[in-house]
């Protein structure tokens, strides 16, 4: 195990591990000196534009061509059987297994559709042209012939009788029937329960909108016979592997490379198919070529987030006590496995459902399955937000039932934390958590006692008010190795080499912070690399809430190896026994004398000396492998109030606050701006945000006149105070904190919402929660 935190370790100053540090990126970005990959041009590029389908299911019949290709300006029409003949391979698909034992199916994906189509916006061609007007207009005279078959779009449609089959490697348009928790104990426990609640509840699709849509430049050098790509993604070491796979060519023979990125939320982490077509016309035209996606087709293209349907079951005893959770429904993947995953509805349902809670019993039954949709991939979060949600509206909804304090029912089944480690029963060891503490600072933030005067005023105008709150816990992603590279640069600078990967994360002055509080080196000379595949010995990408506890851990083991590199090179230059040498503040000295040489002056020594002996190191450089750590367990408690006017449905968050454990903060204000951001998004997909498609299959949410974004006049202060409790389980202490704005904010809002609709007689409403679903909801029980 790696060396647990040791808070004596930490240093003080401007640029210390806890200092709210500005992000080193931001005077270039707000400067507008930033790089995306549609910055970038390659000489002598061409454009690439997709052909789609507009039809969600149906045989294609042809593909005519002939007259795109001869439009001026067009260089190639690129279709399947062209990739086919090149020899690509399928598109990636995740391999597992069902309840039963038996192997999941795993339908080939070609990067371009070959005899059918299955959802609207699935790439059928890639034209290429010396212009974008050009390739665009030539692109809108290719003409796909396709008969239209029936299609589905719900997870819950596709499992029923009949329904229009995708794949017929997939009977009844099952991808994975998984279980988990033994299920005659839970049954049992459901049994002997004094009471039972149970919620129908409706996981609303979404389309993830980052700030910048995906965009790439393939390229092909054909004197080292190598792929070069350039995009944004969450990591370039992993996206080689999975290009290089599908090309069917070593990894070596395959360089990515990523700039800045503009948000992603899981969805850039995965290889696409417009990817490996620009790489195979690039080889073929001897030219780069570059596409930048529309904003109207990322609405198709791009993986959703989220769609689930579950039906969630808390058991409890006559005093309250939790017994046992069941959660029983179905997760919608989409037409393709590629760009999707089935892990949030399964296991990350599984080790996110109990939250803070100690609940003996868990069983999750969900199945997978194919529709004629956008593939559903990872969404901030990607289960860890819904978990928390299906328990937090179980408890509230089980204290309403029984007439129980919400409070005292949650403290009441709360882990303790004299239990930890507490032992789950999804597997997950929980290392540490107060979590009364925080739900007691939480009330105390909010001014829960105070609430029934602003309820007074709100009814007063003529509204309603309503409070929720979110109390939750999420396993961050367990993962492999990371590296940890530390280079001393010839002008004096200090250069982290890491296989994460900010998006908008702001990892610079994070990592920045780490390495000087561990070596001491000036926080303003240290520089971060993190995309170019070439560089890299490892790399998991950033993605799960990891980033820190990875390649922090990674610069913390990396630095220790620099500082063992230094001794035995200060012992040559001061000319004293490595034993005799000490490191301290950046600086080697000979114990008990006033002898020394600073880190940056050793590097610089070492690099101007001509020769040194073959025992001295020649640099201070490492290149390390940090084998990763274990998954941590964020959590908090997050309290929203709401105003809710019942003659519109509309609803307006009118206080919020929250009170988290993040364990150590390597940057306060950086963590603070992470969770406001979680924070958005849930409540935008709590009461705005849904993908809707129609009986066809048609994308009827396609642009943002249709499909509604939080905007920051949405938005109270949202009130940030922290409550850590150092992880045991990396040397930094850390836990986490990309992902648990969302889930904080989704149970909070939507536990506010239902507060108020209690008014009415309403005791549950699903996702989002607009205007009009809500005055809807409170005509009816007026009825």
């Amino acid at each position: 195990m790696n060396a647990p935190f040791d808070p004596s370790q930490l240093r003080s100053g401007k640029f210390a591990i806890g200092q709210p540090v500005s992000r080193k990126e931001d005077p270039v970005l707000l400067q507008g000196r930033g790089r995306y990959t549609d910055d970038l041009n390659r000489p002598g590029q061409l454009y690439g534009v997709i052909v789609r389908s507009r039809v969600a299911h149906g045989v294609i019949n042809a593909i005519h061509t002939q007259d795109a290709a001869a439009m001026q300006g067009v260089r190639a029409v690129i279709l399947a059987a062209d990739l086919d003949a090149a020899g690509i391979g399928n598109m990636p698909a995740a391999s597992g297994k069902h309840r039963d034992g038996s192997a999941t199916p795993r339908p080939p994906q070609r990067p371009l559709a070959t005899d059918r189509v299955r959802y609207v916006g699935e790439p059928v061609a890639l034209v290429v042209a010396d212009t974008v007007k050009q390739a665009r207009d030539a692109a809108e005279a290719v003409f796909v012939d396709i008969d239209p078959l029936p299609a589905v779009t719900t997870a819950s449609e596709a499992a029923a009788p009949g329904a229009p089959l995708l794949h017929d490697s997939a009977p009844g348009n099952l991808c994975l029937d998984f279980h988990f928790g033994p299920t005659e104990e839970v049954t049992a426990a459901f049994e002997r329960a004094a009471h039972i609640t149970r919620l129908s509840l409706r996981n609303n699709r979404i389309v993830v909108c980052p700030m910048e849509p995906r965009s790439a430049i393939g390229d092909f050098d054909a004197e080292t016979d190598r792929y070069v790509l350039r995009l944004g993604c969450q990591g370039v070491f992993g996206q080689r592997a999975l290009i290089s796979g599908i090309l069917g060519v070593p990894r070596e023979k395959v360089h990515v490379l990523t700039g800045n990125v503009g948000g992603s939320f899981g969805m850039k982490a995965s290889a696409y198919p417009e990817y490996i077509c620009l790489l195979h016309a690039a080889r073929r035209l001897g030219r780069p070529v570059k596409w930048t996606d529309e904003r109207s087709d990322s609405f198709m293209s791009d993986s959703h987030g989220r769609d689930h349907e579950m039906v969630a079951e808390l058991a409890l005893d006559a005093r309250g006590r939790f017994l046992a959770v069941r959660v029983t429904g179905y997760g919608n993947l989409g037409a393709w496995l590629s760009n999707a995953t089935v892990i949030p509805p399964t296991m990350n349902t599984v080790k996110n459902i109990i939250g803070v809670y100690a609940t003996p019993l868990i069983q999750v039954s969900t199945q997978c399955l194919f529709t004629n949709t956008t593939p559903v991939g990872a969404y901030r979060g990607a289960g860890r937000p819904e978990g928390n949600y299906y328990m937090e509206r179980l408890v509230e909804t089980a204290a309403r039932e029984t007439g129980m304090d919400p409070i005292a029912l949650r403290r009441l089944n709360h882990i303790r934390p004299e239990q930890m480690p507490y032992s789950a029963p999804s597997g997950m060891v929980y290392d540490g958590g107060e979590f009364t503490a925080i739900l007691d600072q939480a009330l105390e933030a909010a001014d829960w006692d105070g609430y029934a005067a602003r309820q007074a005023e709100t009814r007063a105008r003529g509204k309603v008010r309503g409070r929720g709150i979110g109390h939750y816990l999420e396993v961050t992603a367990d993962a492999g190795a990371e590296m940890g590279g530390i280079r001393f640069e010839e002008d004096g600078a200090v250069t982290i080499i890491t296989g994460t990967l900010d998006y908008g994360q702001g990892h610079a002055s994070p990592f920045a912070q780490v390495l000087s509080d561990r070596l001491g080196v000036p926080f303003e000379k240290v520089k971060l690399l993190q995309g170019d595949s070439d560089e890299l010995l490892a790399g998991g990408g950033t993605g799960g809430s990891r980033s820190m506890m990875q390649s922090g851990g990674a610069i913390v083991e990396a630095s220790d190896l620099v500082i063992e590199r230094g001794k035995k090179a200060a012992a040559f230059v001061l000319e004293a026994a490595e034993v005799d040498i000490e490191f301290a503040d950046g600086r080697f000295s000979i114990a008990g004398t006033d002898r020394g040489i600073g880190i940056m002056e050793l590097a610089a020594t070492l690099r101007a000396a001509p020769a040194l002996p073959d025992d001295v190191p020649a640099t201070l450089d490492v290149s390390h492998v940090f084998k990763g750590v274990p998954s941590a367990f964020p959590n908090g408690c997050h309290v929203a109030e709401i105003e809710l006017d019942p003659e519109t449905g509309v609803v307006e968050i009118v206080r919020y606050s929250s009170v988290n454990d993040f364990g150590v903060l390597i940057n306060p204000m950086l963590v603070a701006g992470q969770a406001h951001g979680g924070i958005a998004q849930g409540a935008g997909q709590a009461l705005m945000e849904r993908v809707a498609y129609d009986e066809t299959g048609q994308l009827i949410t396609g642009s943002y006149m249709d499909y509604a974004l939080p905007r920051a006049s949405d938005f109270p202060n949202l009130g940030f105070q922290s409550h850590p409790v150092p992880a045991r389980t990396n040397p930094l202490g850390a836990k986490g904190c990309g992902e648990a704005g969302c889930a904080g904010s989704l149970p909070a809002v939507m536990n506010a919402v239902v507060d108020a609709l209690s008014a009415f007689g309403i005791t549950h409403i699903d996702m989002p929660a607009t205007p009009h679903r809500i005055w809807q909801a409170i005509q009816e029980a007026r009825a």
